[in-house]
């Protein structure tokens, strides 16, 4: 009989069904790293989502046989050591193709359209003081006709370029960053981030895309471009973001991740300055959680755990 142990059971608000085989199920809120190790003895499955399941955590639990994680990204599971140890990992796919996606045009649309310093403005009186009928406080951009680069073209950043181009926009798709060559249909990194009115980064936190936008990327943008990360927030070395905030070498950033999540320590992009800008918009890493994201993903979750147990692993990363 499968010991399932959930490790991080509030870090999704769904109803997540039970598998239909038979196993013994311990579920926890929330669970420290300190923790982990002591809560997965004996365990055969583990259900995780941001705890980090390192090489040495593996070696000291010899009954493990899947790491389930409730997420897309695996970054926290050290796939090589489990390869080594025929652990089987799953992750969660498609769940977000429309909430991220709406979220980043959220942000964009609020950003383009100078939504929070015009309400903002508002609130000073700044209207009601007008000698005509509106203010023009702020400048306004349309999206339509505008050059959306969308930087890593898997399923959610291919659910970006549709919706942008249902919006007039025109849609480049960067190559990666230093690639000897270009593929059929796509632009040059260097090439995508001096042509965008917008960037919207949607590519996997590996060592090769750590700090993929930098000092130099920023300086490279337009001074009226916008950057919008729902990715990971490794991807952008931060105090250059924040820098090129305070000078306006950029037109705005919208931002749902961050480096350390969450932020307890503390994060150069929560300083007051900075949350205080209209440009910088920055939400606790909640694109991907509508209502009917996290129930698929919960669904998803479940049949993983099935697919596992008849000996059909499905959403196999290791």
């Amino acid at each position: 009989m499968h010991r399932i142990v959930y490790l991080e059971r509030e870090s999704i608000v769904a109803n997540v069904r039970r598998p239909d085989f038979p196993h013994h199920w311990v579920e926890h809120a929330q669970t420290l790293q300190p923790e982990v190790e002591e809560r997965l003895a004996g365990a055969t499955i583990a259900i995780v989502n941001k705890l980090q399941i390192g090489a040495r955590l593996i070696a000291t639990l010899p009954t493990l046989r899947l790491v389930a994680v409730a997420a897309t990204g695996t970054n926290n599971v050290d796939l090589d050591a489990c390869r080594a140890r025929g652990i089987v990992v799953s992750n969660i796919r498609g769940y977000a193709a429309h909430t991220v996606p709406e979220h980043v045009f959220a942000l964009l649309l609020a950003l383009s359209r100078n939504i929070v310093a015009y309400r903002q403005a508002v609130a000073a009186g700044n209207w009601q003081r007008s000698e005509q009928f509106c203010c023009f406080d702020f400048p306004i951009r349309d999206l339509h006709d505008a050059t959306l680069t969308v930087i890593g073209n898997g399923n959610l950043g291919s659910g970006v370029a549709r919706l942008a181009e249902a919006f007039g926009m025109h849609v480049l798709r960067s190559e990666r960053k230093g690639a000897a060559g270009t593929r059929p249909g796509y632009t040059p990194f260097d090439q995508a981030l001096q042509a965008a009115d917008a960037i919207s980064l949607h590519c996997p936190l590996t060592p090769e895309t750590k700090d993929l936008i930098g000092e130099t990327e920023l300086r490279a943008m337009k001074p009226t471009a916008l950057l919008i990360n729902t990715a990971r927030g490794g991807l952008v070395d931060e105090a250059a973001l924040a820098s090129a905030l305070q000078q306006g070498s950029i037109a705005g950033a919208g931002f749902d991740v961050l480096t350390a999540e969450p932020p307890g320590n503390g994060n150069i992009l929560l300083a007051p300055q900075l949350l205080a800008l209209p440009n910088f918009l920055l939400t606790p890493h909640v694109a991907w959680a509508s209502q009917p994201a996290m129930q698929s993903l919960a669904d998803q979750l479940t049949a993983n755990l099935e697919a596992f147990a008849r000996g059909e692993p499905q959403n196999r990363v290791a």
